[in-house]
């Protein structure tokens, strides 16, 4: 390197200092005077040393752009496994996907020991089609390895044009020998909320994901069940519903609460800490409830389901849940990028901080008994076992995120069997619903 490049690279280095000083500066300055917060300027200084030695040697010239992005990103990455910062096609791409459709295969995931592990298939896309399971391990994308990318960059190859193929090879417990499934990517457009009467005075709904407008569709859903007669009892399903937007949690538990808390959260900045509360009015009229969960039942349908149980609204039946009882907040960046960054946790009206536990079942349903044979070796994948996961947040004890199903397949309706009779949990929810019935019957209830 010659004394003009060294001195204009020695000036650049100076400068991001400078600038990297100046915002720990101005944001410590936010702080009380008495925080005793210190400026971490050795570690600023060995920041751009590092910086400084990748610019002289490594092996091919790097961009600054690039750098500072890569710096970014590993700073996110390294807090926990849910925040992350996004590009502008990141950025548009979550703005989309919360919108209820996106091109890809339809899968959640997370991070775990630099893999992309499966949190949950969602219903009728093309990764449920292809049999992925939650707890699957995927180890390539093609012929891409997944170990050392970032979620977001694992995400990305994932998505694509519909038409186009892509392999996954997966490791799945039970199974000694990594799986390849090559699976076509479609238009994923979720069909948030779905219903249908499982016996005369018994409903059933299905929420696959929370999106902005599933709580109105729930509504319409319920609506359309007690046009023929009073509910005796309403089952809601939340398995595998990887959660989304938590004003649609907040919407669904008020639909069938009259008043009180739903949720609160409780982050560093008081702008972190919101409290949601019912209005009066149960779509369901006070019919009994049975909220169906296992072990891919996250975020927001656990906001649902504790809060549900903890104002004896429903019984909650299955399995332990995953336990993500996080928020997680969108912040606009230049360039239109943002970061995604955790800034509370979740409680349920009780105070119960779901996170890292999960809401545990008020019925215990053996996963294993509800699984079909083929799926008999799924394995259990929960908040708590994905790398760098927000801890609980406390001790374990209390504390101070008309849509018309008439349309789904009612051709093939007469080809099978009754849905209660193909699904065992579902079966035992409705037998506890009919009991319940029953015994307010003779209670006079």
């Amino acid at each position: 390197m010659n004394k003009r490049s060294s001195t204009a690279f020695g000036v650049a280095l100076g400068v991001i200092l400078g600038i990297l000083l100046s915002v720990s500066l101005g944001v410590f300055a936010d702080r009380d005077e008495g925080a005793g917060v210190s400026l971490p300027v050795e570690d600023l200084r060995r920041f751009t040393d590092v910086y400084m030695r990748i610019k002289r040697n490594y092996v091919s010239e790097v961009e600054d752009h690039d750098l500072l992005d890569n710096a970014i990103k590993g700073m996110l990455s390294g807090l926990d496994p849910h925040s992350a910062y996004l590009d502008a096609k990141e950025f548009r791409d979550l703005q989309v996907g919360t919108s209820g459709e996106f091109g890809g295969l339809g899968i959640e995931v997370g991070m775990e020991d630099g893999f992309i592990k499966v949190i949950s298939p969602i219903d009728d896309t093309p990764a449920s089609r292809a049999g992925i399971r939650a707890g699957d391990l995927i180890v390539r994308l093609d012929d891409t390895p997944v170990k050392g990318m970032t979620l977001s960059d694992a995400v990305s190859m994932m998505r694509g044009k519909r038409g186009t193929d892509i392999t996954l090879t997966l490791m799945r417990e039970g199974v000694d020998s990594p799986l390849r499934i090559t699976i076509t990517r479609d238009v994923i457009r979720v069909q948030s909320v779905r219903w249908e009467e499982l016996e005369p005075g018994f409903g059933y709904v299905r929420i696959t994901n929370f999106q902005a407008r599933t709580a109105r569709d729930l509504v319409n859903a319920v609506e359309s069940l007690r046009e023929s007669g009073p509910l005796q009892g309403l089952v809601l399903d939340l398995r595998n519903n990887p959660g989304g937007v938590l004003n649609g949690a907040v919407g669904v538990s008020d639909a069938f609460l009259e008043d009180g808390l739903i949720v609160y959260t409780e982050g560093r900045l008081q702008e972190s800490q919101f409290r949601y509360s019912a209005s009066p009015g149960d779509v369901a009229g006070g019919a009994p409830m049975v909220v169906l969960v296992n072990e891919g039942s996250a975020s927001a349908s656990e906001i649902v389901a504790g809060a549900l149980q903890d104002h004896n609204r429903a019984v909650i039946m299955g399995s332990q849940t995953f336990g993500k009882g996080s928020v997680q907040t969108i912040l606009p960046l230049a360039q239109e990028t943002a970061i995604k960054l955790t800034t509370a946790r979740y409680f349920t009206p009780d105070g119960r901080s779901i996170q890292a536990e999960g809401i545990e079942p008020d019925i215990k349903v053996d996963s294993l008994m509800v699984a079909r044979s083929e799926d008999a070796s799924a394995v259990r994948v929960s908040e708590s076992s994905l790398q760098r996961h927000l801890d609980n947040g406390g001790d374990g004890n209390t504390s101070d995120e008309g849509n018309d199903a008439r349309q789904q397949d009612e051709a093939n309706a007469e080809a099978v069997e009754p849905l209660a009779q193909r699904d065992y949990a579902l079966n035992e929810a409705l037998n506890l619903l009919k009991g319940l019935a029953i015994l307010g019957k003779r209670t006079g209830s």
